[in-house]
């Protein structure tokens, strides 16, 4: 069985593995389709690849094979990979603190015990149980395929103290800023506004259901002529760029909210004056929760978030380097790519 990894700068490999047998609390998952992520297209760019197992982290299937031990799953169910719930062992758990869990945190970046040793760009995957849940039958597989990144943006947009009514503003419309627009509007936001400087993302984001779209460039006039010149109640930052982290704060009203939801891969310039003039609220959100995974895919399955306009592409194994390229190149037609290891 081959599998594609990135193994350098601008490099994907195709590499031969064994067929994946289940641990006895494990299961065997034929993949049908896996998203690619920002971090994967970091990885390709920077030449420092994530751990294995998380090289294609957003995947979707069937389970062929499972564990002697495995009693709630069989062959056949249509499953999605996910966090598990809270351990209850470890030290932030017996202090009170599941949500910070650090056994959720050792899957969330592929260094559990029994994580793969490649990840979903695959055509099958072993992982634990702990790893995946059942999907929502309401979903397509490509709609299945979304709901990991999904969770990503409901984890922070639950996190983030919206109100109803709310100015809020979305830097970025990639997944994860179009499904955090989505997010913040089924959660009350009064209206809301999104920054892209790809005008087909800007046009999608409206489609979508954004109150209005501009560029980096006209934010600022816009917001003021939307808001008075008080500035946002809350920014949700998902592009991921040190220079956008400041340019959030900049847009916050005073006493606003900054959610960070983008990982920048270097370091960030602050201007720490406009922060506690501003006396800014700041917060961040990194993966999500096993409860927030099954409340956001049944609010997909409903509905009330819509996948399939972001899905503009599907690329196979053999395609994986140029869709990361594409991708990365900031010029980008596509908004969401699924990778099908089967074709």
């Amino acid at each position: 069985m081959y599998a594609a990894l990135i193994t350098g700068k601008g490099q994907v490999e195709l590499k031969e593995f064994d067929e994946p047998t289940p641990a006895a609390n494990g299961v065997v998952v034929d993949i049908s389709f896996c998203g690619i992520c920002g971090t994967d297209i970091h990885a390709f760019q920077t030449g420092n690849p994530y751990n294995p197992a998380t090289c294609g982290h957003e995947w979707a299937g069937t389970v062929s094979a499972k564990g002697n031990e495995v009693k709630h799953l069989t062959e056949g169910d249509r499953v999605v990979v996910a966090v598990p719930a809270a351990c209850g062992v470890c030290t932030p758990c017996r202090s009170g603190h599941t949500a910070t869990c650090n056994s959720v945190l050792s899957v969330a970046v592929g260094r559990d015990p029994l994580a793969a040793i490649h990840g979903g760009f695959a055509p099958r995957i072993a992982v634990g149980t702990n790893r995946v849940v059942k999907a929502n039958p309401g979903l397509t597989d490509e709609q299945a395929a979304q709901v990991e990144p999904a969770t990503v943006a409901f984890h922070a947009v639950r996190k983030s103290g919206l109100r109803l009514g709310d100015v809020a503003v979305v830097q970025g419309a990639g997944p994860i800023g179009l499904t955090t627009m989505q997010w913040a509007k089924a959660g009350g936001a009064g209206e809301l506004i999104v920054v892209e400087p790809n005008e087909a993302r800007r046009e999608l984001a409206s489609q979508l259901g954004a109150t209005c779209t501009t560029t980096p460039d006209e934010v600022d006039d816009l917001l003021k002529e939307r808001t008075g010149g008080l500035g946002a109640d809350i920014v949700y930052e998902c592009v991921g760029k040190p220079q956008t982290i400041q340019a959030a704060v900049d847009l916050a009203r005073r006493g606003g909210t900054v959610s960070l939801i983008g990982l920048a891969d270097s370091d960030a310039t602050i201007v720490p004056h406009t922060w506690l003039r501003k006396e800014i609220n700041f917060n961040s959100s990194l993966a999500y929760s096993h409860e927030d995974f099954d409340m956001a895919m049944g609010m997909i399955a409903d509905g009330r978030v819509i996948l399939d306009p972001m899905h503009s592409c599907t690329a196979n194994l053999e395609g994986l380097s140029d869709a990361l390229a594409d991708l990365g190149s900031g010029q980008s037609a596509q908004t969401k790519v699924l990778v099908s290891p089967n074709w």
